[in-house]
Formats: C-alpha cells, sequence, structure tokens
C-alpha cells in the first residue's frame, strides 16, 4: 500500500504541472479502418493535417445537456474553425439530461451512426464497452491525439482504462471530489437562514422547514435523482462504473466489496431523503421527472440541489440559469481521489463512427484549441458574452446558449471564466486536489464482460427501484427488501464476486 500511496501522490502531483501547461458497424471495439484520414504530421496539439488532403466530413457529437436556441448559429461558427482544423463540420447533438438514459441506451442498442459520445462512470461507461458501443482509441490516441496527452494527467488515461484499453478520452478537470448542495444565496438572506450551521444532511431539516413555510411555492430540494445518496455523498467507490452495484469504502482499508444498501451512510443518506420527501421538502415527481435542475432554477422556484462540489460549481450553475450572484455552495464530505473521478467525465468515439480517425481530430481539438473549447461551451463572442482578457460578461442574448456543460467537453484549463467567477478559478482547482484521501481502488475499473447478462439484468431492476428510493419516493421499509431480493435475483451475488476478485488481482499486482 505504501506504493500505492507514492503512485497516488504522483498522479496529483502531475496533475498540477499539466494542469498549468495545459492553462499555458459490428459489436467490435476495434476501429473502423475503412474512412480514415492520413495525418501529414501529427505531432503538434492542434493536429496538423493538411486539410486539403482530407474528404469533407460531418462529425455528430452527442452530449448530455439542453438544446439551447443558437446552437445553429454556433455549429455555423464550429464548421468554419474546423473546416479549417481538419476539414470537418459537426452535427451538436445535446440530450436533454431527463431524457438522457433513454435515448443514448436507444442510440447504441440501434447502432446509430454517431461519431463522438459523452460517457461517464455514473451512466454506464463500463456496461457499454462491454455492449462494444465504444472502440478501442488507444491507436488513435498515438496517431492524432498528442495535444491531450501533453495537457492530460497520466491518472486519468491510466484510470480509465478497462481491461488494459482506453474507450474514452477524459476531461481535463478537477480529480478530487466532494458533495455538497448548492442553493440560494439570496432567498437564505431574504429568509435570514444562517447556513453557516449547515454541517451534515442532517442538519438542512431546519433550513428546509423555513423554506417550505415562508416560500410555499419553492422547492426546499429539487432533484431528478441525484440526492444524498449519490456515490460522492457516501464516499463509496463503485470501481469504475456507478451503474453496475458493489462497492468498497472510499475511506476503508479493507477494500470489501459490498452492495450499496450494506453500507450504513448509505442507508442514512436514503432514510432522510424519505423524511425530507415526506415532508414536502423534495419535488414530488422526483422519480420521474424530465426536467434538469438546471432548467427548475430558470423557474425560480428552486432552493436547492444537491451537487457534486468543486471550486465554482455554484457560479457555473449560476451563469447557466441567469442567477450570476444568487447561489453559493456548502460542502458537506470530504474529499476523495477514486477511479470514478477520473472517468467521471469523457468523450469516446462510437463504434458506429464511419470515420474515428477525424473522430479522435476533434476530440484533440478539445483539449488543445482555446477558441474551438470556448466557442462549443460558451457561443459566439460579442453575441453570447463580451470578452476581457480570459474573463467573459454575459449579454442579452447569453440565455440563447448556454448549455453549462464546460465540464463534460475537453479542457476545462483552457476555458474563460465567468465575471461573477473568480478569476483564479484554475488554480482554485489545482489547490483542490490537495489533501484529498485516495480510495483503496484508484486506478482500478471493473471489467464487466464476464458478467454481462447480469449486468444487463440487473440494469432493469436499478430502473425500477433505484430512482425511486434514492428520491424518498416510495416506503423504505416496503421497497429495499424488494429491491435486494431483485438484485439478487438478477445475479448481484455474481457480480460483486467478479469486481472482488478483479479488485484482489489489481491491488496485488500494485504490491
Amino acid at each position: 500500500m505504501k506504493h500505492s500511496k507514492r503512485k497516488v501522490s504522483l498522479l496529483l502531483t502531475l496533475l498540477l504541472v499539466s494542469s498549468i501547461a495545459a492553462t499555458a458497424c459490428s459489436n467490435s471495439n476495434e476501429p473502423n479502418t475503412g474512412a480514415t484520414d492520413s495525418p501529414s504530421n501529427s505531432n503538434t496539439g492542434n493536429v496538423s493535417t493538411e486539410p486539403a488532403k482530407l474528404e469533407p466530413y460531418k462529425l455528430k457529437l452527442v452530449y448530455e445537456g439542453a438544446p439551447q436556441a443558437d446552437e445553429a448559429v454556433v455549429e455555423e461558427a464550429l464548421n468554419k474553425l474546423l473546416t479549417e482544423k481538419i476539414n470537418a463540420t459537426i452535427d451538436l447533438t445535446p440530450i436533454d439530461w431527463g431524457a438522457w438514459d433513454d435515448k443514448i441506451n436507444l442510440m447504441i442498442a440501434s447502432r446509430e451512426p454517431v461519431d463522438v459520445l459523452f460517457t461517464a462512470s455514473w451512466n454506464g461507461y463500463a456496461k457499454n464497452v462491454a455492449k462494444g458501443a465504444y472502440m478501442d482509441v488507444g491507436t488513435l490516441l498515438d496517431q492524432y491525439g498528442q495535444g491531450i496527452k501533453d495537457s492530460l494527467d497520466p491518472a486519468f488515461l491510466n484510470g480509465s482504462k478497462i481491461g488494459g484499453k482506453n474507450y474514452g478520452i477524459p476531461t481535463n478537470k478537477e480529480l478530487a471530489s466532494s458533495g455538497g448542495i448548492v442553493y440560494r444565496k439570496d432567498i437564505a438572506d431574504e429568509l435570514g437562514i444562517d447556513m453557516s450551521k449547515v454541517q451534515k444532511i442532517e442538519d438542512l431539516e431546519d433550513v428546509y422547514k423555513i423554506v417550505k413555510e415562508k416560500k410555499p411555492t419553492m422547492y426546499p430540494l429539487y432533484t431528478t435523482g441525484g440526492t444524498f445518496a449519490a456515490h460522492s455523498f457516501v464516499e463509496l467507490d463503485f470501481l469504475g462504473d456507478t451503474t453496475i452495484p458493489g462497492a468498497i469504502d472510499k475511506n476503508g482499508s479493507d477494500a470489501i466489496v459490498k452492495p450499496a444498501e450494506e453500507f450504513p451512510q448509505y442507508l442514512n443518506a436514503l432514510k432522510v431523503t424519505r423524511d425530507y420527501f415526506l415532508k414536502g421538502y423534495v419535488n414530488k415527481d422526483a422519480a420521474t421527472s424530465q426536467t434538469s435542475s438546471m432548467d427548475a432554477y430558470k423557474t425560480g422556484n428552486v432552493f436547492s440541489t444537491v451537487e457534486p462540489l468543486k471550486p465554482g460549481k455554484a457560479e457555473e450553475i449560476a451563469s447557466a440559469t441567469a442567477l450570476d450572484g444568487k447561489l453559493a455552495q456548502i460542502t458537506l464530505t470530504g474529499k476523495t481521489v477514486a477511479t470514478s473521478e477520473t472517468t467521471g467525465a469523457m468523450l469516446a468515439i462510437s463504434s458506429t463512427s464511419k470515420n474515428p480517425d477525424r473522430a479522435m481530430m476533434l476530440i484533440n481539438l478539445l483539449h488543445t484549441d482555446k477558441d474551438i473549447v470556448n466557442l462549443l461551451n460558451f457561443g459566439i463572442e460579442g453575441t453570447h458574452y463580451t470578452l476581457s482578457g480570459n474573463v467573459m460578461t454575459s449579454t442579452d442574448k447569453s440565455g440563447q446558449y448556454a448549455p453549462g456543460v464546460a465540464w463534460e467537453l475537453g479542457n476545462q484549463f483552457l476555458n474563460y471564466v465567468w465575471s461573477t467567477e473568480a478569476p483564479d478559478k484554475w488554480e482554485q482547482f489545482k489547490k483542490f486536489n490537495e489533501g484529498a484521501k485516495s480510495s483503496p481502488a484508484l486506478g482500478f475499473t471493473f471489467d464487466s464482460e464476464p458478467v454481462k447478462s447480469e449486468v444487463g439484468a440487473l440494469a432493469n431492476v436499478l430502473r425500477e427501484y433505484q430512482k425511486a428510493l434514492e428520491t424518498g419516493s416510495v416506503d423504505l421499509d416496503e421497497m429495499l427488501p424488494k429491491y435486494i431480493a431483485a438484485q439478487k435475483s438478477a445475479g448481484l451475488d455474481k457480480v460483486i464476486a467478479e469486481k472482488q476478485k478483479q479488485l484482489d488481482e489489481y491491488l496485488a499486482s500494485q504490491k
């Protein structure tokens, strides 16, 4: 374990260095080589391929986020830059938060032609790798991703491998994780609520009671599934894919894989959430609503949301919801580092892509080209924002293009910051990683291939029970035993055993 600790320390150090540098159709996972491009020179971050030698190609980029009014305008501007760089145009295909799971699963099952799509440990990364949804991008990364390799901490690429292979390119972002809430500071001030007294989730009882009494049309806590039972809150490590049951305690030392329901902190989170739901603090449609928290904030009827936190998270949400200066955040957990952070936001190349080379060129540009990544994330300078140095100021058209998904796409350290955010935001990100506690399984990602049938069956069980339980929408005494029994019938014990076996082998190899 001493070796592992030294490795973690090195990985975190490398993150700081890389962050500074960044700022200055079968089911096969193998790339389709039938429609590829030959680079004239791929040794620079900007993919120095001669566009004139490449056939025109339209890239389809699918990511999780609300469609924007000015999407077509931004596409047109991106097309000019991409044509110049890699002779490509782009089809931006955001899928709204509430509809994501159903639509992306259908897209994958139907083998719809897609080039680049968002994935993460919390929305089926390992499971979709086992389905053959994503390509092994190792060779493509070597050929067209030098800019990625130069700017991205090795911890991200190493920590996101499955079976020794990369199936996704992680976002260059924070490496540590913590959980907390984002809340309406202006409302708290108006009602005289002292938020400094909130140290744990139980302390929110007094806050939410006042909000419900004084603001009866406002949801004290709005959610569509992410509550106090989220892995960032209960500090469980699901070993690379939070959609596959079986976790270890990030703060433990025994690395014993168990169902979440066997951890006391998870059970407590379920109980507190159920209590808040019964008291009317949580929106009644939490288990079924497809209205994202971003859109809900825009209505003015939301006091707080549960969030995985990082420096400036409240300001990011505020900028995307026209609530500048009105939101604040409170951290309610410790800081931890696990493989789920290295796989917390990634771009994969679909195994249905007709031009995987060009897809990797696009991802490389999102990690190296400041103009392209800021255009995609924030829109057009002079229209959707004004720029002074690296600081953006809102305009009357900012709301026409405010996807709020910069954390999903490319290299965050290239992003401009809003005037409402801390000007040293990216320096804060580097400091945020310091002192984080490492999961015993850091660097390990579960390969679900040996139990893919059971994982598929468990996915149906989770879809039926998990959101209802974790939003407090159903009676725990009645439904939790049924949920556990259904998981057992679907093969839970076999999946847990396979996770434990692979983890033990990984840990033995690190000694």
